[in-house]
């Protein structure tokens, strides 16, 4: 097959056969490498926009995090079953004095 393939006309007029692509290749000069200045400036641009700096929330936020992590597991299935049984019996009381103030600690951080 690949005879045949030589011997009909290229598709794109004065197109190189691929043995010529592959003689161009072999005569191209090795990789042009960057001289110590280009260098020297290349390292300087990319250390100086290359850094990363992680916010201190993000910081406290990790720490909080390993921290309950770290933390045994509480079970309140038994204190959910309870308020539950309350409000279905209609025996749960709201302290809606306390539950004012935990809103307003919450929004305004008193």
């Amino acid at each position: 097959m690949s005879s045949v393939q030589n011997t009909r006309s290229s598709f794109f007029p004065n197109s190189r056969t691929q043995n010529e692509r592959a003689q161009d290749v072999q005569k191209q000069s090795p990789i042009k490498r960057n001289s110590t200045a280009q260098k020297a400036y290349i390292d300087n641009q990319t250390s100086r926009d290359a850094k990363v700096t992680i916010p201190e929330a993000v910081k406290d936020f990790a720490q909080i995090k390993k921290a309950v992590d770290a933390a045994p597991e509480m079970d309140n299935s038994a204190k959910i079953a309870a308020l539950k049984a309350q409000i279905q019996g209609g025996t749960y009381k709201m302290d809606y004095e306390k539950m004012a103030d935990k809103i307003l600690g919450e929004e305004f951080g008193v």
